[in-house]
């Protein structure tokens, strides 16, 4: 079953890249006290995600912040190497935090797992993005599988 809104995010770790190598992160840390738009991808360095979907979140990201965002995050079926990697590729210095859900733990806690073995990528994120408030979701936006509408940055920031 999926998360919806009011729901509180799970407890659990994700990895972000740091200077001195991964660093876990406790998602209860991560999401309390603050208001986060954090939007899921199916795969770092795919073609949707990297055309469309973070660079999206870069142009935006002084607008989404300017309506009360605290941090904006991008969370991906990758580990933590990957998505420093793909962060940097696509500039996101300190705009975009890149969490790394390397064994899909926060995915499948959230219900928003999809099966891309068709695709050689295994078990990914589904393709959303959400509003979370001090661990609770305000918002949450799903896409249908291959569509790139309702998680974009355009429809996040008309939500705020």
């Amino acid at each position: 079953m999926s998360i919806k809104v009011g729901d509180k995010l799970p407890s659990v770790t994700l990895t972000q890249a740091t200077a001195d190598g991964p660093k876990p992160v406790s998602s209860d840390d991560f999401f309390a006290g603050k208001t986060v738009a954090l939007f899921a991808v199916p795969g770092a360095f795919t073609p949707t995600c990297s055309a469309r979907h973070l660079p999206g979140f870069v142009d935006k990201a002084d607008e989404i912040k300017g309506k009360g965002v605290d941090v904006i995050a991008c969370l991906s079926v990758n580990d933590a190497f990957v998505m420093k990697a793909w962060g940097e590729a696509q500039s996101v210095g300190e705009d975009i935090v890149m969490l790394a859900d390397g064994s899909g733990d926060f995915t499948k806690a959230v219900g928003l797992e999809m099966d891309a073995r068709k695709f050689g990528m295994g078990e990914r994120s589904q393709r959303y993005s959400m509003i979370v408030e001090d661990g609770v979701v305000k918002s949450l936006n799903v896409e249908e599988p291959g569509e790139f509408k309702v998680s974009s940055a355009d429809h996040l920031v008309a939500q705020l």
